[in-house]
């Protein structure tokens, strides 16, 4: 069949937001190769996300339902997974990079004989020999590569928030029910129980207040602490981010680091506090409705992409700025 494929993700009973996003990418890929665009949804009970899927205009969506589907089971998914491609042959098969997509992508590239390439920031199509083309950051970051693999089939994990989400269309795909051949002795591991006390969700925050070197010290993130809860007064869910320099300086945790190496964001609102602005961080979030930037350096590039500037010491402005916004609310 040699469709463009894309791995629906299902929460609460919807799609992802990460699942449109890749059918916007996967409508444009399969216009470019001549080929239709098809999803595959897993699951018990999955009918209202199947028909959610269908709106959006893929040729077909194959709904894989099976009770011991029901969850993430990682054995019975790439089972299941593995069994359909062997059906219906794509030629590109894509995944969020998600702890599903980054979970199940080594294991079936091993099982398919074929190369992923994971926590892609763009694909397009080689025009001369048809193949995905995959851009990804490089040595930390510090570098953008493109990639192309032989193999069927082109697979894939995608991060999130680097393609717009696909809208409804008119008119409505097929629906194709398959039944997978899986039973509990597929299952290597019979559960895994995630216990995560913080959920740090950057790209869904309203406001993001970031700090960098230019603080100094770890105890400058409890003065952005300060700023954020003033802020929450008069906005909505304001999150504190970070450069990587704060990461690697062990000021604050992974989750929280803004760029190409952390997470893409665009809030109505970015402060960036003692950030320089290296590129990896500004291609994380150059898209943010406003950007703030306080800092010493006025020669520093994050003024450059800043709508307000503020040239000074933050231990000056941030506590007048925490003060004011207390009056005001």
């Amino acid at each position: 069949m040699n469709d463009v494929l894309i791995l629906g993700e299902v929460k609460e009973g919807s799609l992802d937001l990460k699942t449109l996003e890749l059918l916007g990418a996967g409508k444009r890929l399969g216009g470019d190769l001549g080929v239709g665009l098809s999803v595959v949804l897993m699951g018990d009970a999955i009918s209202g996300a199947t028909e959610q899927a269908v709106s959006y205009g893929p040729d077909k969506v194959y709904k894989l339902e099976h009770p011991l589907l029901g969850g993430f089971k990682a054995d019975l998914w790439v089972e299941s997974l593995e069994q359909l491609c062997g059906q219906i042959n794509p030629k590109i098969l894509l995944m969020s990079h998600s702890f599903i997509g980054m979970e199940l992508g080594p294991r079936l590239a091993c099982r398919l004989n074929t190369r992923l390439t994971t926590d892609c920031i763009d694909l397009s199509i080689d025009p001369e020999d048809g193949l995905l083309l995959r851009t990804k950051p490089v040595s930390g970051g510090n570098a953008i590569s493109v990639f192309k693999c032989p193999g069927a089939p082109q697979l894939a994990t995608v991060r999130g928030k680097v393609f717009p989400p696909a809208e409804p269309v008119d008119g409505k795909g097929e629906i194709v029910g398959i039944v997978p051949e899986i039973d509990e002795s597929m299952m290597k591991v019979e559960s895994i129980e995630i216990v995560k006390e913080e959920v740090v969700a950057l790209d869904k925050a309203d406001v993001v207040v970031s700090g960098g070197a230019g603080l100094g010290e770890a105890d400058g993130f409890d003065m952005l602490e300060n700023l954020s809860k003033a802020l929450s007064k008069s906005f909505g869910s304001v999150m504190i981010g970070c450069s990587r320099v704060a990461v690697d300086k062990g000021w604050i945790s992974s989750d929280h680091q803004v760029g190409l190496t952390g997470t893409i964001i665009s809030p109505d609102i970015y402060v960036a506090v003692g950030i320089s602005g290296a590129i990896q961080h500004l291609v994380g979030m150059v898209h943010s409705k406003k950007i703030i930037a306080i800092n010493k350096d006025p020669g520093c590039n994050m003024f450059k992409v800043a709508d307000y500037g503020v040239v000074e010491d933050y231990e000056e402005i941030i506590p007048a700025l925490v003060k004011k916004l207390e009056e005001l609310s």
